[in-house]
């Protein structure tokens, strides 16, 4: 049976305006995370 991902924290990047959801390796710094991907991350400095 499939792991149920339901009810996970999610945030809107400001870069794409896409929902994302929590992830497992952001799971010590789910505060701090601001972009759903290292590209976002990357033009949201510029």
């Amino acid at each position: 049976m499939a792991h149920q991902k339901t009810n996970l924290p999610t945030k809107i990047c400001p870069v794409c305006q896409r929902p994302f959801a929590w992830r497992k390796k952001w799971a010590r710094e789910w505060e701090n995370v601001v972009y759903c991907s290292e590209r976002c991350r990357r033009q949201g400095r510029d």
